[in-house]
């Protein structure tokens, strides 16, 4: 019986949080969450943001998590439909000019956006397109790799701006386009980047990314630079916001110590190491952008589509896709 007990009240003391690939914070605020909860945290990192809902969707008759971060605005629809999270109970959180369907707390957001080699560029002598249009022309074959939206979030996110600008029709006809121009495709991002990206040693000097990884360049340049090797560009048709939220899972235990943690991702500490840790704007309005973000730029548009069509009909985008680009 004591042995029983003992182990009731550890597993009582443990929150299970579930995220995708790219979360991360300072061990110190984590451990500090910890101490003021009451609670040990074991994070599961589940892949990409749509591998971390099939797993939550998946396991939904008994619940791999008490919480989930990650969540965003192109996944939050099919969150929402298979009922796998709970609406939020506490109280108003900060100030934010963002939001989420109910259910979600907006964490933060940030721009998917075309990312170029900028000494590439120079050295070809080879001006910057301005426009997507200008991608399907033979000036750049070859030039480009995008991440496949059935697999990766920002390869998803660039696919929706594209119908957000276009229309369906007139998107699937640049996609087709595209392929026949060279577009490289890969998995998922880290591939795209660090692979294929020529900044990386790749061969293709145009990769879906975000409007922060320039900065990010210069944050972890071990050469100290005071300007970023890339740059940004924002195409009408190329750029899409992304909100990232966390919610409380259906089903899941630690409800107190849930709803603590989705007050610390909102916490003006968080907020503020975010921005270096995932590179991302924070959701609180209130909290001051870090020095390290002084080379992102907010793109002044972004093409997304409205939040009812990529819940109904982003399934379907992705299956055309597909055919055009892959088939």
């Amino acid at each position: 019986m004591l042995l029983a007990a003992s182990t009731w009240l550890v597993h009582a003391a443990e929150l299970r949080v579930l995220t995708h690939a790219s979360f991360s914070l300072p061990k110190p605020l984590l451990a500090q969450f910890e101490k003021d909860a009451g609670v040990t945290l074991r994070i599961t990192k589940a892949g990409d943001a749509g591998e971390m809902l099939n797993k939550l969707i998946l396991t939904r008759s008994n619940p791999v998590a008490d919480v989930v971060f990650g969540i965003d605005n192109v996944l939050a629809g099919k969150a929402l439909a298979a009922q796998v999270l709970d609406q939020w109970e506490g109280p108003a959180i900060g100030v934010s000019k963002i939001s989420l369907p109910v259910g979600l707390v907006p964490v933060d957001y940030g721009y998917v956006t075309l990312n170029y080699d900028k000494a590439w560029f120079a050295k070809k002598g080879l001006a910057l397109p301005r426009s997507l249009e200008d991608l399907a022309q033979p000036a750049y074959a070859k030039l480009l790799v995008v991440q496949n939206p059935a697999t990766s979030s920002p390869g998803h996110a660039f696919l929706l701006a594209t119908i957000g600008a276009m229309g369906e029709a007139k998107a699937f006809d640049w996609w087709a386009r595209m392929r026949a121009n060279g577009v490289k495709v890969t998995k998922g991002w880290t591939e795209a980047y660090y692979a294929e990206f020529s900044h990386s040693g790749g061969a293709r000097p145009l990769v879906v990314s975000y409007a922060s990884s320039p900065a990010a360049e210069v944050f972890y340049s071990k050469v100290k630079a005071t300007e970023p090797p890339t740059g940004s560009l924002s195409l009408p048709g190329g750029v899409f916001r992304q909100i990232e939220g966390v919610a409380l899972v259906r089903g899941g235990r630690e409800r107190a110590a849930a709803l603590r943690f989705v007050q610390f991702l909102r916490s003006p500490a968080v907020q503020q190491a975010l921005q270096t840790e995932m590179w991302m704007f924070p959701a609180d309005a209130t909290v001051a952008r870090v020095d390290a973000l002084r080379f992102e730029l907010e793109p002044a548009f972004f093409d997304n589509p409205g939040a009812q069509a990529i819940a109904e009909k982003s399934a379907e985008w992705v299956q055309r896709w597909t055919k055009a680009v892959l088939k």
